[in-house]
């Protein structure tokens, strides 16, 4: 803890807030909240801590606070300033899930559809669904029961829908507006739990044909009988009352947290949502900051009822959602609370060994490495690689590691443009520069170590750019192989030394991922543009084949390979003039001869 730090903790007030904790690049890291201010923050640097809090402690290299008038406010400035920051220390929802719901568009034909998206159209949603299946299943039964039209756009004549009794024909017929209504009607009902009515109709219908001797009829109502028993009636564990409601359960163990959401739709338990993250703070404020984040997610509705356990905050969480909020004593919801926090103890006991395997090949591989080099740990790792052949169509890659793990989005592939033949120092440097120029002019973040893969005339050639050019204080090493290619050695240091590391160590095993993924990435991008390449510059010698020839030959076949593979017919048909066609074939026949 730095004097800075003890100076800003004798001056805490005991109010209500939140609190931003940064690194030392002024990066906001974890931001969380406290009832009263100065006992939270000083709990953090003072006492002892599990490996990963003391992580985050390690990490801190000032703070800021917010006060608030309520601890409501509180929570909910929390949660806004986490999703403006992003901290990567707090609770990340990385849930992309988007559940399906049933919708009866808002169109002068509606039609019955299912969507991921949820719009402001004037259309009835239905839902969500987690399980994609029951929602599908559930449109099917409910296409054989209402006659919706099926077609996006209206045709000319009938289709088979039509014919089998599933459609009422918009495109020929005129369908009176009552109708339509009507059909949304039963479609609303049947929707809302209102299916056992149906079924009982239904039942009598089928009654009626028979008596009628109208057997195909009468068979018609029983398959859609059918459908509703296996569709909808399937579950055992039902409520009587059809309330949508989400169950809320969770457990701790080690500093980790287990939230298990069950979905109750239509009295109903169709679905659960498991999520397992670390925690910083007390658990009842986590779990409250937890729910305030899953029902900021675009794919997550409030339901008209949410359970929570009893040891949660039962008027915080009301005030938070503006949702009744219940935690049962008693009965079928009590049962369903106890068994989402039963299901979380048991997921979380599962999950623990994996997480800490997990930790001990990412995180605490990187704490170990940063140890090794004498430097501060490097959470995020940028690497490099060149890849040419002879000096043509000269390329490099830059692959960023987070935590120990690839983050891809991160990747960035570049051509090298200043630099004519095979000079891997010079690609190093204008790389380097083009990288963290624009690094400085977006404000973008920067690494804690630089990787290149490469000897020393590489490393040099990078930290000329970075500090003599740029300003730029960063850690850089280098990654040299053996005579077969593999990872061998960490050069770094100035001058360069080896820094020791155990073959089988996880640290080790950090550097050969990060090393195996740049020169993979690296030769890809190569490979793509030699291709390219390739295929173009046989194209500059056909008669006929201009930019934009090429650009469909390219479109169609993808590769040269499959260029050569074509015949002339196929040539002719894809848009080429016969003679065109047949001299591009004669070409590409004498590149096959050649070889």
């Amino acid at each position: 803890m730095n004097d800075h730090i003890k100076n800003k903790l004798e001056i805490l007030p005991d109010q209500p807030g939140c609190y931003l904790m940064k690194d030392r690049q002024g990066t906001i890291i974890y931001v969380g909240k406290a009832k009263v201010l100065k006992n939270r923050v000083r709990s953090y640097f003072t006492g002892s801590h599990d490996t990963k809090t003391q992580r985050l402690v390690n990490e801190i290299e000032d703070f800021e606070y917010i006060i608030t008038s309520s601890n409501i406010e509180a929570l909910i400035l929390e949660m806004n300033l986490i999703k403006k920051h992003d901290p990567k220390y707090n609770i990340m929802l990385k849930d992309d899930k988007s559940y399906p719901y049933i919708k009866i568009t808002n169109e002068r034909h509606p039609r019955l559809v299912i969507t991921r998206k949820v719009k402001k159209d004037k259309g009835k949603y239905f839902g969500p669904y987690p399980n994609a299946q029951a929602a599908n299943e559930t449109k099917k039964l409910l296409d054989r029961l209402y006659p919706l039209r099926k077609c996006q756009s209206l045709p000319d004549r009938v289709c088979l829908y039509y014919h089998l009794g599933q459609c009422l024909a918009p495109c020929v017929n005129e369908v009176p507006q009552e109708t339509y209504k009507n059909i949304t009607s039963e479609i609303t009902k049947f929707l809302n739990g209102g299916y056992k009515e149906i079924k009982v109709d239904l039942q009598q219908k089928m009654e009626e044909a028979a008596e009628k001797l109208e057997f195909e009829r009468a068979k018609e109502y029983r398959d859609q009988i059918s459908s509703i028993e296996t569709t909808i009636e399937k579950q055992t564990m039902m409520s009587a009352d059809f309330i949508n409601r989400d169950v809320f359960g969770y457990a701790i163990d080690k500093g980790w947290m287990c939230v298990q959401v069950f979905f109750v739709r239509q009295g109903k338990l169709i679905e659960r949502d498991v999520s397992i993250f670390p925690i910083y703070g007390e658990q009842e404020e986590e779990f409250l900051t937890f729910m305030g984040q899953f029902y900021s997610q675009p794919n997550h509705f409030k339901p008209r009822e949410i359970l929570i356990p009893e040891n949660a905050d039962q008027v915080l969480a009301e005030q938070l959602l503006n949702v009744k909020v219940l935690q049962p004593k008693k009965g079928q919801k009590r049962d369903l609370v106890n068994l989402a926090t039963k299901n979380a103890h048991v997921a979380l006991n599962e999950k623990f060994s994996l997480i800490e395997k997990d930790e001990e090949r990412t995180v605490l591989a990187v704490e170990k490495l940063g140890e090794a080099m004498g430097i501060y740990t490097p959470y995020r790792i940028e690497a490099f690689d060149n890849s040419n052949l002879q000096g043509v169509n000269p390329v490099s890659a830059l692959v960023v590691f987070i935590n120990g793990k690839p983050a891809k989005k991160e990747y960035r592939k570049y051509k090298i443009k200043t630099v004519q033949g095979p000079d891997d120092y010079e690609s190093m440097r204008e790389v380097v520069r083009r990288r963290y120029t624009r690094v400085l002019k977006e404000g973008l973040p920067l690494p804690d170590l630089i990787l290149i893969d490469g000897g020393k005339g590489q490393i040099e050639a990078a930290r000329d750019i970075l500090e003599n050019e740029l300003n730029l204080d960063i850690a850089i090493a280098g990654l040299a192989k053996d005579d077969k290619h593999r990872t061998s050695q960490l050069l770094f240091g100035d001058p360069l030394e080896v820094i020791p590391l155990g073959r089988t160590s996880q640290e080790f095993y950090l550097l050969q991922r990060i090393q195996d993924e740049v020169h993979r990435f690296a030769i890809t991008f190569h490979r793509q543009l030699r291709g390219k390449s390739a295929f173009q510059s046989i194209l500059d010698e056909i008669e006929g084949i201009g930019p934009a020839r090429k650009k469909l030959l390219h479109r169609h076949f993808g590769s040269l390979k499959k260029m050569k593979e074509a015949s002339v017919e196929e040539l002719i048909q894809i848009g080429l003039p016969t003679k065109t066609a047949e001299l591009l074939k004669e070409n590409l026949q004498k590149q096959v001869e050649k070889k």
